[in-house]
């Protein structure tokens, strides 16, 4: 699959813009299993260096637990951009964390997802990467109160 608009360019074609679409919809709707449906079967997500969540199950899992903490999820696609057989996607996350446990205060936090692609044209392997401390202090203090 051809990931760059033109060869030698960080423009991504449509269908590596597509599936960013994809995945940032799937996270925005509190859709988990559309969120695994942009990996292929056997694709890891490593966030933040923790342990990896390896196929479908577990990455729709992982998906879950920020859904349920965060009932009003969105997932914006900031940038996008490609280079050999990667592609970047810089996300903002943003959020009520008024699930189980939380205690009701807005998160905002942006990140980079590092997607290798395979040859199915979906993610096969991801690590992702956000200011944890910032994202703690959020759910902790609020945006505001986190400063």
């Amino acid at each position: 699959m051809e990931l760059a608009a033109t060869p030698g360019t960080t423009s991504p074609s449509r269908a590596v813009w597509e599936l960013a679409l994809r995945a940032s919809a799937a996270w925005s709707s509190q859709d988990p299993e559309g969120v695994a449906a942009c990996y292929e079967e056997t694709a890891s997500l490593t966030i933040n260096n923790g342990a990896p969540s390896t196929g479908h199950a577990e990455l729709a899992a992982t998906a879950t637990s920020y859904m349920e903490a965060f009932p009003d999820l969105r997932v914006s696609l900031d940038h996008l951009h490609v280079a050999g057989d990667s592609a970047f996607w810089v996300w903002t996350l943003s959020g009520t964390n008024t699930g189980p446990g939380g205690i009701g205060n807005a998160v905002r936090v942006s990140g980079i997802e590092v997607w290798k692609i395979g040859e199915s044209g979906l993610v096969a392997d991801s690590t992702s990467y956000y200011d944890a401390a910032t994202y703690e202090r959020q759910i902790a203090h609020g945006i505001e109160g986190a400063k």
